[in-house]
Formats: C-alpha cells, sequence, structure tokens
C-alpha cells in the first residue's frame, strides 16, 4: 500500500470518528411507582413538623448522564392518594378547602431545563401543576446510582430530589400563617428502561 492510499485511509478512519457521537444517547427511564416516594412536610403552629405521603406515581425520565442539559423529566402523580396519617386530616386534604381531588385528580411536573451541576447533583427546573394551578419550581436532585438492576437486569436510575414550595401560590392557603405557608417536598425514586 502507497503512502498516500494509508493517508487516506488514515484521514477517512479519523473523519468516521468525528462522525460518530463519543458517548451513547440518552434513554428513556421508566418511573417505578413500588419504589418511589413523594413526601410532603410542615410546621404544624411551630410545634411539630407533620407528614403526608402520595403514592402511585408514573412518568419518565429521559437522562443524558454526559449530557445532562439533553434531560428531561415528566411526572404525573395521583393525589388522592395522599396518606396524613391522621384520617380526618387526609379526608380534608381530598376535599374543596384543599385539593378538591373531585375537580383536579392530578398533580404534575414537567421539566423545562436541567443543570449538571458536581458529584452527580442536578438543578431540575419546571412546571409544578397542584390544583389546577402551574408554577415554574427547582428541584435539587442528587443521582444516587446508575447501573444493572440486580433483579431486572434492566438499566437503572436512582434519584433523591427537594424542593421547597410555598402552598398558597397553589389556592392551598388554608390556616396560614399558623400552619406553615411553606412545604418541604422530598422525592426518592428508582427508574428502568423498560424491555419493548
Amino acid at each position: 500500500m502507497t503512502r498516500n492510499n494509508t493517508s487516506l485511509l488514515t484521514a477517512a478512519a479519523f473523519a468516521g470518528f468525528l462522525a460518530t457521537p463519543a458517548f451513547a444517547a440518552s434513554d428513556v427511564y421508566t418511573i417505578d411507582p413500588e419504589h418511589t416516594s413523594v413526601i410532603a412536610s410542615w410546621s404544624h403552629f411551630g410545634f411539630s413538623n407533620p407528614t403526608a405521603t402520595f403514592h402511585d406515581v408514573e412518568g419518565t425520565i429521559d437522562f443524558d448522564y454526559e449530557m445532562p442539559e439533553n434531560s428531561s423529566i415528566s411526572v404525573t402523580l395521583p393525589v388522592n392518594t395522599v396518606d396524613t396519617y391522621v384520617e380526618k386530616l387526609t379526608n380534608e386534604f381530598l376535599g374543596k378547602d384543599y385539593f378538591n381531588v373531585d375537580m383536579y385528580p392530578m398533580a404534575t411536573f414537567e421539566s423545562t431545563r436541567v443543570v449538571g451541576k458536581d458529584n452527580n447533583n442536578y438543578e431540575v427546573y419546571g412546571n409544578l401543576t397542584i390544583h389546577g394551578v402551574t408554577k415554574n419550581v427547582m428541584f435539587n436532585a442528587k443521582l444516587n446510582k446508575k447501573g444493572t438492576h440486580p433483579m431486572t437486569k434492566n438499566e437503572t436510575i436512582g434519584f433523591d430530589a427537594h424542593t421547597e414550595i410555598q402552598r398558597s401560590d397553589f389556592g392551598l392557603d388554608k390556616y396560614v400563617p399558623n400552619v406553615s405557608d411553606s412545604v418541604d417536598i422530598r422525592i426518592t425514586t428508582e427508574a428502568q428502561v423498560m424491555d419493548e
């Protein structure tokens, strides 16, 4: 093979390398509702910080580990799954004075921007809709683990996320300020790439 031919092959190979993405495209992970918890807490007259949990969360996480700005999250939460561990309060939350689940059965979150920080930390900006009202919020999220699930053998990710909202922004202002306007929301989730 002549030197010219060798140079042409080398150039072609290099061009092919440049045309091939250095990293795999993002993967779409389906949220596992059995391993996802949403926990809200607030101050009760300054004496205690009760909690409420929500279940049966559904959604997807389109996650690009190498380029997190290409990632996106879409989540739907059935509000009627709320449990305050106090029957009277749970029923009150379901009614018209609070979530009014007959009219607004779902809460949703749709991301608009993901910013990668250091040590697998992210800022996730998006639109949170509760009680028919949509507000922009930012979750601080941390990637707990990314890898193959030992039981399902599916590619899996796990995150913890946290934000703080003012419930009055969403029309949920009963008993403010004695029961705090500020509500702390914490989420832990697993999501898997599902077989087609």
